[in-house]
């Protein structure tokens, strides 16, 4: 059964770069294969790891619903759309992605997140890791995108807004009782030394702080280059605040 790593918060906060790298310290230590889930419709990781997703979940059923004449005589529905979910995989070295995306047209994405979740289940006996880079907010977490999370990481930027964001996405956890073994909380581009009121916010938000990403400039010199995070150099500050991070979980995760 996979090692599950979700990554939450509000938009803008860092998300997807966090996921990015936890996937990249993961595939550096060998500790493969590896699923990446992209559950947010705003598709992003797919970029941040250097693995072209030209499939989506969304695009499928979007596809389903236009031609369900071509489902093959003899077999339902459900085995067909089963069948096809397949094509949404890219391949990677050390891992795979998958991505919700979104279908064409105006609609709810309860049935995308079914479907993904469904497959997903299916999938994670299959690979040792499986690491979630969520849709921004809280949305997603009634939808359950995910049936069982070993480390939900909740990320922040240093903000009351951002802080105060994770404490209800903490609260929602608790209220729905998700099957979240432990919850995080990440700060991302903090400074080294936190003003007073982002100190109190933090220990009233009542979630352990497992560490920080700083400031990087480097992640954004490879946007502009329009490359991959996984081509951070492993001196990168931020790859090895992730890599601490990586570090942290695993080693509480063995004693647990």
């Amino acid at each position: 059964m996979g090692y599950r790593i979700a990554v939450g918060g509000k938009g803008g906060v860092g998300k997807t770069t966090l996921a990015a790298l936890i996937i990249r310290s993961l595939l550096k230590k060998g500790r493969t294969p590896i699923l990446a889930v992209d559950a947010d419709p705003n598709t992003n990781l797919p970029e941040a790891v250097g693995l072209p997703c030209e499939t989506t979940v969304g695009t499928l059923l979007a596809q389903f619903i236009d031609d369900k004449a071509s489902i093959p005589p003899g077999m339902t529905k459900e085995r067909y759309l089963q069948v096809k979910m397949n094509e949404a995989i890219s391949e990677g070295k050390g891992f795979d992605l998958i991505a919700m995306g979104r279908g064409e047209g105006p609609g709810c994405y309860c049935y995308p997140n079914l479907m993904l979740r469904g497959f997903v289940e299916k999938l994670a006996d299959n690979y040792a890791y499986v690491v979630f880079d969520n849709e921004a907010g809280m949305e997603h977490l009634s939808r359950r995108t995910e049936e069982r999370i070993d480390d939900m990481l909740l990320v922040s930027d240093p903000s009351l807004r951002g802080l105060r964001s994770v404490r209800r996405i903490h609260e929602l956890i608790r209220e729905l009782k998700l099957d979240v073994a432990r919850t995080s909380l990440v700060l991302d581009r903090a400074p080294d030394s936190l003003p007073a009121v982002l100190q109190e916010e933090i220990a009233q938000c009542g979630i352990p702080w497992i560490g920080t990403v700083p400031t990087d400039g480097q992640i954004e010199a490879l946007d502009l280059a329009r490359k991959p995070l996984t081509d951070l150099p492993d001196s990168s500050p931020s790859v090895l605040a992730c890599e601490r991070i990586l570090a942290a979980l695993l080693n509480s995760a063995s004693a647990r």
